[in-house]
C-alpha cells in the first residue's frame, strides 16, 4: 500500500513481548562481525546518532542491518549496504523493495512487518541495528523495537508523521553504517538533478500543486512533509496551505466527497491505491474540480510510477522524476 500508514503504532504490549524475545535470543548485543579479534571496534565506531527519542549509540560497524522504516531498506542499498530484514511497506513482495532497488540485493531479505513489526522475525536475524528513520514518530514504536537492538529513528525536528526527508533519511542511515561520504554523493547527485529540472522548467515556480490519493472508496490529500509533496516542491512548485491546516500534523488527511474540491490547484496529481485508475477518470466528483476540467489533472495510471513517487528514497525519487516530469510538462501546456 503506497498511501502510507494512517494510524500510529499498534497497541502491542512491548515490554513483556520484548523481554520474551530477548530471553530467547540470549539478550541484546550490539557488536558485529566487523569487530577485530582483539575486540576493537571498526574505525569510526562507536557512533552516536541523534534521534527524536534521544541519542542512540552503536558500538561497532553493523553486520546485520534490519530496515523497518518506510524506504530505509532502499536507502541502505543506495549506500551499498545489504539489509537482512526489510519492511515491505508498499507491498512489492519478493525482495520487498521497488524494482529500482531490487537488483542491488544479493539475496532475498526477510520481511519483518510494517505498522506492527514482527519482533520474532527481527530478533531471529540478530540485528546489530534497526533502521526506523521514517515512521509514525511514536515513542510506543521505539519502545517496542529498542530492546531487540539499537534503533535509529527519525532525526530531531521531524514533526509530520512519516515526514523524514530523503536527505535526512540518507544522512541518518549513513551515520550508523559508516557511509557519510557516499551519502553526500547520493544527495548532491539528486539535488543537482532537481536543480537542473527546475532551471529547465521555470514555469514550475509559483505554480500551485495538490497531491491526492483514492483508497478504499475515499479520497485524501497529502501535505508538505510527505515525500510526494516534497518531490514536487523541490521542483519549484508551491503547495496550497488550506490542506496543510486540515492535516493538523499528519502527512495525509481524508476528504469527504464534499471536500474533494480542495484538491484543485494549478496542477493536481492523484493516484489510486490498491485498485486501477479507471474510476478516477470517470468519477464526476473528481472530474468536476477546475483543474480536471482544464486538463491540469494528472492521474498516475502506472502503478510502478505511483510507487516510485511514493517511495521517498533517493533511488525511487530519481526513478519517479523520469516518469512524472514529462507528465507535468504536458499538463501545464494546457
Amino acid at each position: 500500500m503506497n498511501r502510507g500508514p494512517l494510524t500510529r503504532g499498534g497497541s502491542i504490549a512491548a515490554g513483556a513481548l520484548s523481554l520474551l524475545l530477548l530471553a530467547a535470543c540470549g539478550g541484546q548485543t550490539t557488536g558485529s562481525a566487523s569487530e577485530g579479534s582483539d575486540g576493537a571496534a571498526a574505525e569510526g565506531y562507536p557512533v552516536t546518532v541523534e534521534t527524536l527519542y534521544g541519542d542512540v549509540t552503536v558500538e561497532d560497524e553493523p553486520a546485520n542491518v534490519v530496515a523497518t522504516g518506510w524506504s530505509d531498506a532502499e536507502t541502505a542499498l543506495a549506500l551499498g549496504v545489504q539489509p537482512v530484514g526489510v519492511a515491505d511497506w508498499q507491498g512489492y513482495g519478493g525482495m520487498g523493495v521497488g524494482p529500482w532497488a531490487a537488483d542491488l540485493l544479493d539475496e532475498e531479505p526477510v520481511e519483518v512487518g510494517t505498522m506492527e513489526p514482527n519482533l520474532e522475525a527481527i530478533a531471529s536475524l540478530e540485528p546489530d541495528v534497526i533502521l526506523d528513520t521514517r515512521s509514525d514518530n511514536s515513542q510506543e514504536r521505539y519502545d517496542l523495537l529498542s530492546p531487540v537492538a539499537p534503533v535509529v529513528g527519525p532525526p530531531p525536528g521531524v514533526e509530520v508523521t512519516y515526514g523524514t526527508t530523503w536527505q535526512q533519511q540518507t544522512r541518518q542511515v549513513a551515520q550508523v553504517l559508516g557511509e557519510k561520504e557516499k551519502a553526500e554523493e547520493v544527495i548532491k547527485d539528486l539535488e543537482d538533478r532537481f536543480a537542473r529540472i527546475s532551471e529547465d522548467n521555470p514555469e514550475f515556480a509559483d505554480t500551485t500543486i495538490a497531491v491526492g490519493a483514492y483508497y478504499d472508496g475515499q479520497y485524501g490529500a497529502y501535505v508538505p512533509g510527505d515525500s510526494r509533496v516534497d518531490l514536487l516542491q523541490d521542483l519549484g512548485f508551491q503547495y496550497k496551505s488550506e490542506i496543510t491546516e486540515m492535516a493538523d500534523g499528519a502527512f495525509y488527511v481524508d476528504l469527504s466527497s464534499e471536500m474533494v474540491e480542495v484538491l484543485d490547484a494549478d496542477l493536481t496529481v492523484i493516484f489510486p491505491i490498491g485498485g486501477t485508475a479507471e474510476f478516477l477518470h470517470e468519477d464526476p466528483v473528481l472530474q468536476s474540480i477546475p483543474s480536471a476540467e482544464d486538463g491540469r489533472l494528472i492521474i498516475l495510471d502506472d502503478t510502478e510510477l505511483a510507487n516510485a513517487f511514493s517511495s521517498g528514497s533517493s533511488l525511487g525519487t530519481s526513478y519517479a522524476l523520469d516518469g512524472i516530469v514529462p507528465l507535468i510538462q504536458e499538463a501545464l501546456k494546457g
